[in-house]
Formats: C-alpha cells, sequence, structure tokens
C-alpha cells in the first residue's frame, strides 16, 4: 500500500545520513552500535511529506478523531500533519504530550486540541523500549481518550512492540531495524 513512499523515504534517511554506526547510549539507556536520526526526516520538507502521507491513511483507516506523540520528536510530524488535513480538509486534531505538566500558564501537559473520550493515534519517530510513547498513552488515556494505533517511523525492535500488544494498541511502521542496525522495509 505504502510501497512507493516507503522506498522513497528510505533513499532519502540514506542521503541525509539519519543512520549513524558507532558507540550510542539510546534514551532507554540501552548501549547500541547504531543510532538513527527520525528528528533528521521529520524536519525535512520532502521526508516529512512522505511521513505524512502515510501516517494520516493509517489514522482515517482507524477512525482516530486526533494525533500526536511526545515532544520534541512527534512535535513537528504533528504540526506537518495539522497542516495536511487543513489543505485536504480533513477534520483531525493534534496534540504533544510533555514529560512534564508545565508549572505556568494552564499547567497542562498535553498541548493541543484532544478531548476527553477522542479516540487518538500516537507516534514516535523511533521506537527502542517504547518508554517515551508508552508514557504518551498513558497521559492520554488518563484524559479518558482511546488510543486505537500506534505509529512510527523507525521500530528498533527492542520490545515496544510486545508493550502495545500487552495493551492491545496495533502497531504501525515504516522501517525496522536488525540489532546490528540493517534497516528492512515494512
Amino acid at each position: 500500500m505504502f510501497k512507493n513512499e516507503t522506498k522513497k523515504l528510505y533513499k532519502r534517511a540514506k542521503e541525509l545520513e539519519a543512520i549513524k554506526f558507532g558507540k550510542f547510549t539510546l534514551s532507554s539507556g540501552k548501549k547500541s552500535s547504531y543510532y538513527f536520526d527520525g528528528r533528521l526526516l521529520s524536519m525535512d520538507p520532502y521526508s516529512v511529506n512522505l511521513i505524512t502521507k502515510i501516517f494520516i491513511k493509517k489514522i482515517i483507516e482507524y477512525k482516530a478523531d486526533a494525533f500526536g506523540g511526545p515532544s520534541v520528536a512527534a512535535v513537528p510530524i504533528v504540526g506537518a500533519l495539522t497542516l495536511k488535513c487543513y489543505f485536504e480538509k480533513i477534520n483531525l486534531y493534534g496534540f504533544f504530550v510533555r514529560t512534564e505538566a508545565k508549572n505556568y500558564g494552564t499547567n497542562r501537559k498535553i498541548e493541543g486540541l484532544v478531548k476527553p473520550g477522542m479516540k487518538v493515534a500516537i507516534f514516535d519517530d523511533t521506537l527502542s523500549t517504547g518508554s517515551s510513547l508508552l508514557n504518551s498513552i498513558e497521559t492520554v488515556e488518563e484524559m479518558d481518550c482511546e488510543v486505537v494505533l500506534a505509529l512510527t517511523i523507525l521500530d528498533r525492535q527492542q520490545g515496544a512492540l510486545e508493550k502495545l500488544n500487552k495493551k492491545k494498541i496495533p502497531l504501525f511502521k515504516i522501517l525496522e531495524a536488525s540489532e546490528t542496525g540493517n534497516i528492512s522495509l515494512v
């Protein structure tokens, strides 16, 4: 269904050197021989257009009312998806989840147009153990929203899928990587 867009995105990831090999510490604290920088894609106009084409179709398929994810990684994609919804006259809303509620103004942890009772899609640019994504899921669930879909650009296959399966939340991924950083198109 997304074969052409996926191939183009993978080619662009290579052009932008979004995958690097060496010694890296991931946000989960785990060590890795490779690093995938999804922000190089989500901040690149060509790449984010491909990502939003793919994500919006899945979000609509799962009948979500809103979409979002953890700050900082999801913010550029939320912005691009929101703009796409405007131009294509799609009635969906964007949001992002802060790691901590801000201690000024409205003191919100969720920023955007998400409301109790909504069905939402949650995404992150890269998944390893899924901690950031799962924190966002818990936050929107506390707001009485139903998470109907999780999405990612790259699944590192380090436990996130299993955690999502336990919560009965389907995962859609564009790319996946082996332990050594061999990336394949999904």
